[in-house]
């Protein structure tokens, strides 16, 4: 279905087309009014349920992919204690391509209902809320264990 459809409810006629058309149009419909109100009502009725179907489309789509986005989305969940990274939004005014946005690591305080978090620097111990989507686990590299071997000469025996 054409975008000119949707809108006007009617197909599109070049130039050439609508010249003959009209003609017709005007000695099929003069001769009796009653019957082209008639049709234009019909074809109202027509427009009306063409853009109700267009809606219904539109709605549709829209809520699939709605729940695909929703089922996307990672629920993010903190306790007491844990160290989480703090996104920097304005460093997108400056732009670096390898410079973190992400910095950090600070300790969770306390989680607030709706989704805020308060978290403490723990360099200088300044404590301030933020909004726990701006937050992410920090998760910390182990350093693998190293196991010394002792190189010695070797001992042969005759």
């Amino acid at each position: 279905m054409s975008p000119y459809r949707l809108v006007y409810g009617k197909a599109c006629h070049l130039p050439v087309e609508l010249e003959h058309r009209a003609y017709w149009a005007i000695k099929q419909l003069n001769f009796s009014l009653d019957k082209a109100g008639i049709q234009r009502k019909l074809q109202l009725n027509e427009l009306e349920e063409i853009r109700n179907d267009a809606y219904n489309c539109g709605k549709r789509y829209k809520d699939q992919m709605k729940k695909i986005h929703d089922k996307n989305i990672l629920r993010k969940s903190f306790f007491s204690g844990q160290k989480v990274l703090l996104y920097n939004s304005r460093l997108h005014l400056f732009p670096g391509k390898l410079r973190s946005r992400w910095s950090g690591p600070f300790l969770v305080c306390t989680i607030f209902p709706h989704g805020a978090v308060e978290i403490e620097n723990p360099k200088n111990s300044d404590v301030f809320k933020v909004n726990g989507q701006r937050l992410k686990p920090f998760l910390e590299l182990r350093a693998p264990e190293v196991e010394d071997i002792l190189l010695e000469d070797p001992i042969y025996q005759d």
